[in-house]
C-alpha cells in the first residue's frame, strides 16, 4: 500500500518541476526575438501602463543605466514610445505601442503553439487528461503564493 507523500515532497517535487517548465518557456527565443529583459519591461508596461525609466528599473530591481539600454532597444524597434512627462518636463514617461502589444501577444501565441506541439506529439491521452485535471490545482497554488 502507498503512503501518501509529505507536503514537503510534494512542495520540492513542483518547485523542480515547475520552475524547469517555465525555463524551458523562458528559453524558446526565436531568432530576432527579444531578450528577457525587453519581454520583462514590455511585460510590466502593458500591465502597468505608463511610467518612468527610473520606476521601471525599481519595479525590475535593475539600474537604471540597465533598464536606460534596455528600453533604448525597445523604441529603437518601436515597441515603446517616449512622451513628456505631465509635471517634470526634464523627464519622459514610456508606454507600449500597439506594435509591443502584438509582439508580446505573438511570443505568448508562440509558446502555446509550441506546448501544444510538445504535448500532442510526447503524451498519451491519458496523461492529457491528468495534465488537465492538475491544472486548476497549479494555477488556484500560483493565486495562493
Amino acid at each position: 500500500m502507498s503512503q501518501d507523500p509529505g507536503v514537503d515532497d510534494v512542495a520540492a517535487a513542483l518547485q523542480m518541476s515547475i520552475g524547469l517548465c517555465i525555463r524551458q518557456l523562458r528559453q524558446m527565443q526565436a531568432q530576432g526575438d527579444l531578450s528577457l529583459p525587453e519581454v520583462s519591461a514590455l511585460k510590466r508596461l502593458d500591465r502597468s501602463g505608463p511610467t518612468s525609466v527610473t520606476e521601471l528599473a525599481t519595479a525590475e530591481q535593475i539600474s537604471v543605466q540597465s533598464m536606460g539600454t534596455t528600453l533604448t532597444a525597445l523604441e529603437a524597434r518601436g515597441l515603446i514610445e517616449r512622451h513628456p512627462h505631465p509635471s517634470d518636463g526634464r523627464r519622459s514617461v514610456l508606454s507600449i505601442t500597439k506594435s509591443g502589444t502584438r509582439v508580446l501577444g505573438d511570443k505568448h501565441t508562440a509558446r502555446a503553439e509550441q506546448l501544444a506541439k510538445t504535448l500532442s506529439t510526447g503524451f498519451s491521452p491519458a496523461e492529457l487528461r491528468q495534465l488537465m485535471a492538475a491544472a486548476p490545482l497549479i494555477e488556484r497554488l500560483a493565486q495562493s503564493l
